[in-house]
């Protein structure tokens, strides 16, 4: 009989649940005791989204906790040390909270939603009120912690009262862990109230983290280093762990090996070259990880689906707001040539600030660079010269965000750029193959090209084909067909004017050796090869023009079956065969 497989914990966060209910998880423990080793009062993991951080906290507050359950560590790394087990587990009243849910339109909002949070971790204490250890005062104190009216300053001390209670109840420091601290923040920033969070943010961390007598140890997480000045202004004891670290790197994302067994043990080890493609490449410290969102979804579709293809689980988690902003401000030649590369596979070497604010997130091209790398649109390769960092996309996953967000810029380009591109289809429908190459041509100067150099000949065919689509596009009442099938094949695009009696059938090629006119005469045979106008005739109409168009790199040729090139050579045409 064949044993029963764990399940996978997509999107389980509770450490305890994915012990007790035989979840598959992936050993981390070794953060506990790393953490204890490397003393540091207060702590700070700055790690991309989706790469375990609410998960490591769960399991930080279950081990520290006077009511945790010890049985759930039972087999794992931390459990083979003895006396820090002996020393810290269960010994501590620990406070978590989560900010992550503190998502706004204005300050008002934020804050009830934010004192919400506070309410929610009092009351789970209210064993408080009964406490002989506190005096009727403390109990006062503790009971405005409950009340649905809080006002600003006791949320701001809610977390430093909240811990001298409970030292006094326990008679022991507290461990407090704060997950997603950033996040109220970049929300705040998106909406307009960025002041004022940042204000209340740097007040109740100040009296939690700082002045704070009853605190043992800190842990936060977030996705960004706010800098020092702006929220931790005084707070020496502070450690921070950023990715560039190579302190705890293996403890965020999956290593390689962790992924080799994860998918020996569900049978499905012939996925793991398309799982590595896609979702590693991440360099945290020394080390190589996975995104853990990913190949956990996938794994779990590749189950049921064994031919799924790999697919994009991260855009849709977030806006990906970084990387279309990014897109935006690339106005100059020298960015757009670095986005190409980037896409292409290439390393740039840029100059990283870790440490931004989030006002300050979009203020130049310099810091939208830096804010790639630390929300894992970007990873280092190899070691960092000071501040210099040699940057590269992950793998395609984050790829695929970034020709996503090229083609919606192109798009929005495409309807700017209407009376140019108008000129274009006019062209295209008089046979004007010169005047069609010209104005390509301009085109592809101008646009963000996704190119890639290890992809095969037909996904960069997929590129032009898309820029012609987009195109054509303009044209609101011409009928546009991709890939319809037609004759003895499909035709790469079928543009049908709307006079009704013309039908423009088009044919890209990538000319990989740089040989446009040879890929030209290749599309053209290709035409007349699969008989595409057949159908066209069929349905009465006369006037087909039949067009090959080759594109290497930013250059382009365009020749009209029966026409002539638009090659040029001094002032003259050059005539192109006849195909019939």
């Amino acid at each position: 009989m064949e044993t029963r497989k764990k399940k996978l914990p997509i999107g389980i966060e509770n450490f305890e649940k994915i012990q007790e209910e035989d979840f598959y998880y992936i050993d981390k423990t070794g953060l506990i005791a790393e953490l204890l080793h490397n003393w540091g009062e207060v702590n700070l993991f700055t790690r991309p989204r989706r790469f375990g951080k609410t998960l490591n906290m769960s399991m930080l507050e279950h081990f520290f906790s006077i009511d945790g359950d010890k049985s759930i560590f039972n087999g794992l790394n931390i459990s083979k040390e003895t006396a820090l087990c002996e020393e810290y587990m269960g010994k501590y009243p620990v406070v978590s909270i989560s900010l992550k849910g503190i998502d706004a339109v204005n300050y008002e909002m934020a804050f009830r939603m934010g004192a919400r949070v506070i309410r929610r971790v009092a009351a789970k204490v209210q064993y408080l009120l009964e406490s002989d250890a506190l005096s009727e005062h403390d109990k006062l104190e503790y009971q405005n912690l409950l009340d649905s009216n809080m006002d600003e300053a006791t949320f701001c001390d809610s977390l430093r009262i909240l811990s001298e209670m409970l030292e006094k109840h326990h008679n022991s420091k507290v461990i407090l862990l704060i997950d997603e601290y950033d996040v109220p923040l970049a929300k705040a920033h998106a909406h307009g109230y960025y002041d004022q969070m940042i204000s209340l943010i740097r007040s109740l961390l100040g009296e939690a983290l700082k002045t704070n007598s009853s605190l043992k140890l800190a842990v936060l997480t977030g996705c960004l280093r706010i800098s020092k000045e702006s929220i931790f202004t005084g707070l020496n004891n502070l450690k921070v762990l950023t990715i560039a670290d190579e302190r705890f790197d293996e403890y965020f994302g999956f290593t390689d090996k962790e992924v080799k067994d994860l998918l020996e043990y569900y049978d499905v080890t012939d996925h793991y070259e398309d799982i590595k493609r896609w979702y590693d490449g991440y360099q945290f410290g020394n080390v190589e990880v996975y995104c853990p969102w990913d190949v956990l979804n996938h794994c779990d579709r590749i189950r049921c689906e064994p031919h799924v293809q790999p697919e994009n689980y991260w855009i849709t988690t977030s806006s990906n707001d970084a990387v279309r902003r990014f897109i935006q401000e690339s106005a100059n030649a020298t960015t757009k040539r670095e986005i190409e590369r980037l896409v292409a596979g290439e390393v740039i070497t840029k100059k990283i600030h870790q440490e931004l604010t989030y006002a300050e997130a979009y203020q130049s091209i310099d810091n939208i660079w830096s804010l790639l790398f630390t929300t894992g649109y970007l990873t280092q390769r190899g070691k960092a010269e000071g501040r210099q960092m040699k940057l590269a996309i992950p793998n395609l996953e984050i790829r695929d965000i970034f020709e996503t967000q090229i083609m919606e810029l192109f798009k929005e380009n495409v309807r700017e750029d209407g009376e140019t591109l108008s000129r274009f289809c006019d062209a295209l429908q008089k046979g004007d193959a010169e005047n069609v190459e010209r104005i390509f041509t301009e085109y592809l100067k101008r646009t963000i090209s996704i190119r890639d150099t290890a992809v095969r000949t037909d996904m960069k065919e997929n590129y032009y084909h898309g820029v012609l689509i987009g195109i054509l596009g303009v044209k609101d009442r011409w009928g546009i067909s991709s890939n319809r099938e037609m004759g003895d094949g499909y035709a790469d695009i079928l543009a049908e004017p709307d006079s009704g009696d013309m039908g423009i059938i088009i044919e890209v090629k990538y000319a990989h050796d740089g040989d446009l006119e040879g890929a030209c005469r290749e599309a053209l045979k290709q035409i007349e090869y699969t008989k595409y106008e057949d159908d066209l005739e069929d349905d009465g109409v006369e006037n087909i023009l039949k067009y090959g168009i080759a594109c290497y790199k930013k250059r382009c040729r365009v020749i009209l079956a029966n026409g002539r090139s638009a090659k040029r050579d001094g002032n003259k045409k050059e005539e192109a065969p006849d195909w019939d």
